[in-house]
């Protein structure tokens, strides 16, 4: 069962590498390289379609995508639904059944929102009975998902006021039966040992410039590409495409 399977690599011992996709193509590489799993980059989704960031992309072109990924992959995949796609639970739950009829195995929700562009936390209260609600009725359905939550403390907040928030946030939404906390915006290695001294569940971080390497991240169950090797990708298509203008030539394709 592919669930359990993906749940297995959150209990290794060492962080697991998750390769971040936005389409079959990207997909089949990661599974071709001997990834043990993959997710979806909503970013990298919505950008590849021509929208922000933020749900602003229909939920059924999000649909459309992930069920060609599970189609053409045979490893788990996990997708990130953002906030959820819906303003209440039963809508939300609904979401997440669909993507659980593809095949899906997990899910990232987040605790944050975007709107008129900004990025902001949603209480964490408020966002722990809707959490909560969510996950009463998958068990309802006996829908077997990964549940990983996104706590955005450190992106939105500085220093010591995200960290003693994201610990807060932490103690209250692991009381909840979810299976991970994923914590963008953490890099310092102190910070992480913070976390860990009161997370009782596996720590997803994900790749930034100041993150340290692999071998310094070893309390962390799982590490998360993002957008930032779709960006890459693109940035390199544009530097590739200015150098056949520039040479008026195609030969740059074909060297190796």
């Amino acid at each position: 069962m592919r669930y359990l399977q993906f749940k297995d690599l959150h209990q290794s011992g060492t962080p697991f590498l998750l390769g971040n996709v936005w389409n079959v193509q990207s997909a089949l590489v990661f599974e071709r390289l001997g990834f043990k799993a993959i997710g979806t980059s909503s970013a990298a989704i919505a950008h590849s379609l021509g929208y922000q960031d933020g749900e602003d992309m229909p939920f059924e072109d999000m649909i459309f995508i992930v069920s060609h990924i599970c189609k053409s992959t045979s490893i788990p995949l996990t997708v990130d639904i953002e906030s959820g796609y819906g303003t209440t639970a039963r809508a939300v739950f609904e979401n997440i059944k669909q993507l659980y009829n593809l095949g899906v195995v997990g899910i990232n929700i987040e605790d944050s929102y975007v709107k008129n562009e900004e990025r902001m936390q949603k209480d964490k209260n408020e966002f722990y009975d809707f959490l909560k609600d969510i996950v009463w009725l998958l068990k309802q359905e006996n829908i077997k998902m990964f549940i990983n939550v996104r706590c955005d403390s450190f992106l939105l907040k500085p220093g010591e006021i995200g960290v003693k928030d994201a610990i807060e946030r932490v103690l209250l939404y692991q009381t909840i039966d979810i299976d991970g906390i994923f914590l963008p915006g953490i890099v310092e290695v102190e910070d992480i040992k913070q976390v860990k001294k009161v997370l009782e569940l596996p720590l997803n971080v994900m790749c930034l410039p100041n993150l340290p390497n692999f071998k310094a991240l070893g309390e962390v169950e799982r590490i998360s590409i993002g957008n930032f090797q779709n960006d890459y990708i693109y940035n390199i298509l544009l530097e590739l495409n200015q150098e056949i203008i520039r040479k008026q030539s195609f030969k740059i394709l074909f060297d190796k």
